[in-house]
This record gives structure tokens, sequence and C-alpha cells, in this order.
């Protein structure tokens, strides 16, 4: 199992540059998990395509009715102090350090292409790069 940040869903559901390596990563683990905050973050991705008029709005209800198939059974909440915790020792959102503290807590990497998490957790933070190698 591991947690993929809302980016790394994205990327799995909406073609673009980094599909293909999500692909690649969901072969490798096909158990991802993320917070329960992982699905206003995705249908806000989502809006800004529908806003944008880079997607329909059926597609986007699609999408989002696939990833929710992908991550129905492991969506978790996860304790505030935790969080809290995370972000005083770090320079990362609230929102962020979310999907640090679910992967702390469950004991799996954290799958992401953020370079200010991938900083400030090096030891729960994996490169999307390298998991689909």
């Amino acid at each position: 199992m591991i947690v993929a940040d809302t980016n790394v869903i994205a990327y799995l559901f909406i073609p673009g540059t980094y599909t293909s390596l999500a692909e690649k990563a969901l072969r490798k683990d096909p158990a991802w998990a993320a917070p329960m905050l992982w699905r206003s973050e995705f249908r806000n991705v989502l809006a800004g395509y529908i806003r944008r008029k880079n997607m329909s709005f059926d597609t986007a209800v699609q999408i989002v009715e696939e990833a929710e198939t992908l991550l129905g059974n492991h969506e978790y909440a996860v304790a505030s102090f935790k969080v809290l915790e995370l972000v005083e020792r770090s320079n990362c959102s609230a929102y962020d350090c979310e999907f640090v503290a679910l992967a702390q807590d469950l004991d799996v990497p954290l799958l992401t292409t953020d370079n200010k998490l991938l900083k400030s957790f090096p030891t729960t933070a994996v490169p999307l790069k390298f998991v689909s190698q």
C-alpha cells in the first residue's frame, strides 16, 4: 500500500505529462490510500478543468467516480494533533501534512511530486518518478 497525494491521483486519471508514471506506480502497487481530504482537493482540480473548458462536466463526473472507486476502501481520517505536529516542524500546509500523517500512521510511503514534501519529509515522501521505474 502507498499513500498517494492528490496530484498523483490527478495524474492517474487526467491524461498529461505524468500519467504514464502514475500508471506504472499503480501497476507496482494497486492499493492506494489517502486522507478524506483528497476528495475535496480532487474535486477542486476537476473544477479548474471544467471552468477552463478543458474537460466536460460528464467527463469530470466519470473521472471522480473512477477515482473514488480506486480509493473507496482506503480513505482515512487523520488526527489533528499529528497534522499540526508535522506543520510545526515543516513549511508544508496542513493539507499536505494530512497525507504525511496518514503515510506515517500506516507505515507506508507517500507518493508525491511535491518538492516541499520531499524535502521536508525525506523518510516518508517518495518521488513519483522513483516508484514508477
